[in-house]
């Protein structure tokens, strides 16, 4: 209904998607205030370029697409590319137990610090592949690049990654 102009039918197609593409483009920038506009963003090329989706894909992995370009897009023209990529995110939510928010925060916090040490591409790799759970084609489809290049990348970030948990815990060893 929506592919023959009837306005009104998009917003059903792209509600269920709403909160997995926030989570993308704050993922991507590390802010909240940039995840916001990002996702207000990919929404919009969704609607103008609806006619060029092609329906036997996934409409998601193509949102994801159109979410990482605009991230690239919005880092690009602030001029800050990579410290938007880096930068470690706001307050976390509070929880009712104090010690658990206290936990989830240490999380958050590590999380961000093991994020950090990625670079661009990486964490988009990552975050894709690991976090969203596209598989390798998905990936390199909404990046626009290689199968290869998904595969370079995300075994990079899994190995810096693996490196900063190590130096965060040194105690932890393989198979223990």
């Amino acid at each position: 209904m929506v592919l023959s102009g009837r306005t009104e039918a998009f917003e059903p197609l792209v509600t269920p998607y709403r909160q997995a593409l926030l989570a993308l483009a704050y993922g991507l920038t590390r802010d909240r205030e940039d995840a916001k506009e990002i996702a207000q963003e990919a929404f919009l090329r969704a609607f103008k370029y609806l006619g060029r989706y092609d329906t036997s894909r996934s409409f998601r992995n193509w949102l994801f697409k159109i979410a990482a370009n605009a991230a690239r897009d919005r880092a690009r023209t602030k001029g800050r590319e990579a410290a938007a990529l880096a930068q470690a995110g706001r307050e976390s939510p509070r929880s009712p137990d104090p010690e658990s928010g206290r936990r989830a925060g240490e999380f958050r916090s590590d999380l961000d610090r093991c994020l950090s040490v990625l670079g661009p591409r990486e964490r988009e790799v990552f975050i894709l592949r690991d976090i969203e759970e596209l598989d390798i084609k998905e990936t390199a489809r909404a990046l626009a690049c290689s199968s290869i290049s998904v595969r370079v990348n995300l075994s990079s970030a899994r190995r810096k990654i693996r490196d900063a948990i190590r130096d965060k815990y040194p105690h932890l060893e393989e198979g223990q």
